[in-house]
């Protein structure tokens, strides 16, 4: 199995979604939505959407853990990878977040089904950053490469280089740090809208990267392995074609398959021959989520992939030891607990 295609993934259902009134100032990516729509029918669609998602990713053979989110006041809760990134060897991160009222998008339960579910050895938690202002937000900030372990970055207010460069030493990941803007000269506020990165083939926007021998020295390092890179433009960057991520499902005969998940808007922006680049190594499977895009992220936002060793599930053995402390059928070798009657 590749280590860069996970075989799980977390999704967030969030029931009260709506663009980010908070993240809109540096997100240019970021709508309103349709005048007249009242804002239950926009979290109505958000949740058409994301159940869609979820049911596509699960047909491709792709472990999906769905969590419920009723708060009102978490707005971009759909988007769990600014929060969250799991690796080999049972590692986990938790990010600290630019936008205020994201920081409460942290969920213990989500860290819980991992700790039970997946082996996790450690959990390194960097939000204690914020109050500093200091922010890495996730797989946003970096777009990780768990091949040839490098974090790509671009830099912006929302991924710090010094927190970067605590992540690439506490993770094993060499930083590869650059200033990426689009025509009007703008800071990309993510990486990931930018550049997804998969096992033999990633798409990357070069050209916004100004610096001709910074651009260079990206290219070379994703292609040092012999892996395909299929240049977008900005255009297609804009309708979310860098915001893909490759997983890795299952056949319904078991065997493994490598799918490239994007949105439907991205799927439409990619010509013929950049298609048949993606294809030779996955296959694209693209779902329509024109309402979550409004909030300026697209499917790769939406998915945290979980990089960890599933545990069996095994029944644990009733030991003696245990059993003294059943609740349901308490036994007491001591006697300790008989009365006797004088």
């Amino acid at each position: 199995m590749s280590a860069q295609a996970p075989s799980a993934v977390i999704l967030v259902r969030a029931e009260r979604f709506t663009p980010n009134p908070v993240t809109s100032a540096d997100n240019a990516f970021q709508a309103d939505p349709p005048e007249g729509q009242s804002a239950d029918a926009t979290a109505a669609r958000a949740l058409a959407e994301m159940d869609a998602l979820a049911s596509a990713l699960r047909e491709a053979g792709v472990r999906v853990h769905v969590f419920e989110d009723e708060d009102h006041t978490r707005p971009d809760s759909v988007f769990p990878n600014n929060w969250l990134s799991t690796h080999a060897g049972g590692n986990v991160a938790v990010y600290p977040m630019y936008a205020s009222n994201r920081r409460h998008e942290r969920r213990a339960d989500v860290l819980e089904m991992l700790k039970s579910d997946y082996r996790v050895q450690t959990i390194i938690d960097y939000s204690g950053l914020e109050p500093d202002g200091i922010f890495l937000e996730g797989t946003g900030a970096m777009v990780l490469d768990h091949v040839s372990r490098v974090a790509y970055t671009a830099v912006s207010h929302r991924a710090d280089t010094h927190v970067l460069e605590r992540f690439c030493t506490d993770f094993g990941y060499e930083p590869m740090a650059f200033d990426a803007v689009d025509s009007d000269g703008v800071p990309v506020y993510h990486t990931n809208v930018i550049a997804c990165v998969g096992t033999e083939v990633a798409l990357f926007a070069l050209e916004m990267i100004p610096d001709l021998r910074r651009r260079e020295e990206v290219r070379e390092r994703l292609t040092v392995q012999g892996r395909k890179v299929v240049e977008i433009t900005e255009e297609q960057v804009r309708e979310f074609a860098g915001n893909a991520v490759e997983l890795c499902g299952r056949t319904p005969e078991g065997k493994r398959r490598y799918i490239m998940a994007m949105s439907a808007r991205a799927r439409a922006s990619l010509r013929p021959d950049q298609v048949a680049a993606i294809e030779e190594s996955c296959e694209i499977v693209s779902v329509d989520i024109p309402t979550i895009e409004l909030a300026g992220g697209s499917v790769r936002c939406m998915i945290a992939g979980v990089h960890l060793d599933h545990r069996p599930p095994v029944e644990p053995e009733l030991t003696e030891a245990v059993a003294a402390i059943n609740e349901d059928a308490p036994v007491t070798a001591d006697g300790r607990d008989v009365m006797i009657e004088a």
